[in-house]
């Protein structure tokens, strides 16, 4: 009898977990598209406003999708130095701080995306990034 019970209970928390990240990444989309909406069709950085950089995904050397720019974030002097990346594929979904420094922007058909020299494998060696509770 307690088994079921057990279970249930799991599968409450479970879902309360996916409630939390979905909300979570709601929030941080919602608050990337304000970001990328109040500065507007400035470059940001690689000649791409934030929007076009929130649009882009992260890409291998081998022209494999290794993730979507999530957020684009700026150091103390408001320069973008790092984007916040999740990794394709990743259950639950999983986020890293991928640097500025080494992307280069291709064009593939109507899409402008970032080309790292990073393997799936380095992406998902750095460390996770936790986002905040909603």
């Amino acid at each position: 009898m307690r088994m079921p019970l057990i279970l249930a209970s799991a599968t409450l928390l479970l879902a309360a977990c996916g409630d939390k990240n979905e909300a979570a990444e709601e929030k941080l989309e919602r608050a990337a598209e304000t970001s990328a909406t109040v500065a507007g069709p400035v470059p940001a950085a690689l000649g791409l406003s934030e929007a076009q950089l929130l649009d882009a995904e992260i890409v291998g050397a081998d022209g494999q999708e290794l993730g979507d720019v999530a957020q684009v974030l700026r150091d103390a002097s408001d320069k973008v130095d790092r984007l916040l990346v999740e990794i394709e594929d990743s259950n639950p979904d999983r986020y890293v701080h991928v640097p500025i420094a080494g992307l280069k922007t291709i064009v593939r058909g109507d899409d402008t995306d970032l080309r790292t020299t990073m393997t799936k494998a380095d992406l998902a060696g750095l460390p996770e990034v936790k986002l905040p509770a909603p």
